[in-house]
């Protein structure tokens, strides 16, 4: 279903939403991704709302104008409520028919009478995490990042024997997950130094970014039952970016024998707006192509489907604005670009494999792809594969070299997907500003 292309993607479509129109805008009429927002400077209410190129269709109040009197009662009641878990939880034939009645509703011969009453604009409003996320788990699902990373620490033997069979993940920490433009604290913690005998607590001094992309789960699975791979992406509601944020220092002492724990759990930063499955079906693409040495995905991971639709074009980017390049007003840097398509492991076999012992997924779980990272140089997506741990530093237009964030740093993600005889759709940004301990 996800994969289908409709009426909705018709390259032709305008919007009587001027900015829409475009050329390279983000959001466009053929996206309508779902996001939850308020007025700057208010108390009031959260509300969902759709994006539209620089405005934002606020979902309450076509409710409230008899703009969605044709979809059924319960679509129509989740669309006023405050957050997107009850929309999420829908199935999918729910979310499409809510698609479709978005999209004519903003084509441009239909332009409403209430068009002031149920436009606000982007500038105006207060972007919020889109959903109340219970639970958040990242991945590890890019081979090149997995191997590049193993490289510095175990240079005879990067890849550990079990990652080609397993989608390998770590259970995050939901509570510091923020939405963009929120300011990150540079974290302090344990740091063990090689010359030193014994650690000291201190604040990070190799602080990094991850690019990565996330997905919200729709519909859950009760305790007990797994998710088949073939139903997988039935219960994905849709995709955003994700800013994973690491302190390496800290990272590399804990991590041994159970994974990251501290070295994460301070901060997550995700881009405010949800891009549907169904938005994306014009740019999906077979799953990554492994080597033909590697063992093939156990049977439970397998689906044809999968294997010929199971990835996504998207062009995602790293940029840094340093003070010192605000304070020249320089634009910023743009540090790396990749793409989605390098992920060894498909979106539907990361939450089959959660599920695969009964784990039960809820409406509103994150789940991240881990760091995306590809073979060529530049495509790295993040500083302790581009700097080589540090040893190799990054030189910036001002002068100034980084191995690592400084405070003051504003790391920006950016993420878009292209196709000839489609309109582009992107996923707006996903910024974060380094603060001092």
């Amino acid at each position: 279903m996800s994969h289908s292309i409709d009426a909705t993607h018709n390259p032709n479509l305008r919007s009587w939403v001027e900015s829409a129109n475009q050329q390279n805008i983000d959001f466009p009429i053929q996206n309508l991704p779902f996001g939850v927002f308020r007025t700057q400077g208010s108390a009031e209410t959260t509300r969902i709302g759709v994006a539209i190129g620089d405005k934002i269709l606020d979902l309450s109040r076509c409710y409230h104008a008899q703009l969605l009197q044709e979809l059924p009662e319960q679509l129509q009641a989740a669309c006023t409520a405050p957050n997107l878990n009850l929309l999420m939880g829908m199935e999918t034939q729910a979310r499409l028919a809510l698609r479709h009645r978005l999209s004519e509703l903003l084509r441009y011969e239909q332009q409403p009478s209430s068009e002031r009453e149920i436009l606000i604009s982007m500038s105006d409003a207060e972007l919020l995490l889109p959903a109340n996320i219970g639970d958040y788990t990242d991945f590890y699902a890019s081979i090149f990042h997995a191997t590049n990373v193993g490289k510095l620490f175990r240079p005879d033997n990067p890849l550990l024997p079990n990652y080609k069979y397993v989608p390998i993940a770590y259970h995050g920490r939901a509570s510091s997950i923020v939405p963009s433009g929120t300011s990150i604290k540079r974290p302090s913690g344990q740091i063990k130094k090689p010359e030193n005998s014994a650690p000291s607590f201190s604040p990070s001094q190799m602080l990094d970014y991850e690019l990565e992309v996330g997905f919200f789960v729709g519909a859950g699975n009760q305790l007990g039952q797994p998710i088949y791979v073939d139903k997988a992406e039935e219960h994905i509601f849709g995709l955003c970016l994700v800013n994973d944020w690491s302190a390496r220092d800290i990272q590399a002492w804990e991590y041994q024998p159970l994974g990251p724990f501290l070295s994460k759990s301070f901060a997550t930063t995700i881009s405010p707006w949800i891009l549907t499955l169904e938005a994306l079906a014009p740019f999906r693409c077979p799953a990554f192509r492994r080597h033909q040495d590697d063992p093939q995905p156990l049977p439970y991971l397998c689906s044809s489907l999968d294997t010929n639709l199971g990835g996504i074009d998207i062009t995602l980017e790293v940029w840094i604005r340093s003070p010192q390049m605000q304070e020249q007003d320089m634009q910023p840097l743009r540090l790396s670009r990749g793409s989605f398509q390098s992920m060894y492991w498909t979106l539907a076999q990361m939450l089959t494999h959660h599920s695969s012992n009964g784990c039960n997924l809820r409406s509103g779980d994150l789940l991240a792809s881990g760091t995306v990272s590809g073979a060529e140089e530049g495509s790295q997506g993040c500083l302790l594969e581009m700097t080589q741990r540090g040893s190799q530093p990054i030189e910036l237009p001002t002068g100034e070299a980084r191995k690592f964030l400084s405070d003051g740093d504003e790391v920006i993600l950016r993420g878009y997907c292209e196709k000839a005889g489609y309109n582009r759709v992107g996923f707006g940004e996903c910024r974060g500003v380094i603060l001092a301990a």
